[in-house]
């Protein structure tokens, strides 16, 4: 047999990594050479396994995966990364490709595609599935240029969503494993950012970019 795609998985949800072992142990070509629950460990261990594909969550404790595509794309450009997210909003499509990863995939398609898009991805080629291609494509043939969000971190995005869907900063900071003081200063960061006044503002702002 030829030889195995060799598989890291980032994700801080176990139930998530034994789904997607659960599907790739099923492929002869292929198989998982460990996990990682949060960015540091998974550049940790990317680093150290050398992996061929790093299947990576978006939203981890420590760093996020834009964080660590970044890291990787200067330290290890040969691991070719496929993103494995709940989000659907189109700056976390654009930042995670702009970055360097050679796939995105939510997790709703992950049994239908995740096998297809190993593959395809190994051999050197993007992996989009369709609607994804078609926000991409919409965006571009749109002509739009920079949005408001642009100026904000991936991380700032994500705190951004939680406090307009209505969580506390002290809920926001357990789902991350970070202080309540550095949530605020997030939260204060994404105001001057965006030039808003109160948490109402967020969520009105996060209505009118189609956040949630």
């Amino acid at each position: 047999m030829d030889k195995k795609i060799k598989i890291l998985i980032a994700d801080d949800h176990l139930l998530v990594i034994e789904g997607l072992k659960r599907i790739i142990d099923e492929c002869e070509d292929m198989e998982v050479i460990g996990h990682a629950l949060d960015g540091k460990e998974a550049v940790d261990l990317a680093l150290k396994l050398h992996p061929d594909i790093l299947i990576l969550d978006i939203t981890m404790p420590g760093y996020d995966g834009l964080e660590v595509i970044n890291i990787l794309k200067q330290t290890a450009p040969q691991i070719y990364v496929l993103v494995l997210t709940m989000h659907e909003e189109e700056q976390y499509i654009f930042r995670t490709i702009e970055a360097g990863a050679m796939g995105y995939l939510t997790k709703k398609s992950v049994a239908d595609e995740l096998v297809s898009a190993i593959r395809r991805i190994y051999s050197g080629k993007r992996y989009l599935p369709e609607d994804v291609a078609e926000i991409i494509a919409l965006k571009i043939s749109r002509g739009e240029g920079s949005s408001p969000l642009d100026i904000l971190s991936t991380r700032e995005l994500q705190v951004l969503k939680r406090i307009a869907q209505g969580q506390t900063n002290k809920e926001i900071a357990k789902a991350y494993n970070l202080s309540v003081k550095t949530i605020d200063t997030y939260r204060q960061r994404i105001l001057k950012k965006l030039r808003l006044r109160n948490n109402a503002d967020i969520s009105r702002f996060a209505i009118q970019h189609k956040l949630i």
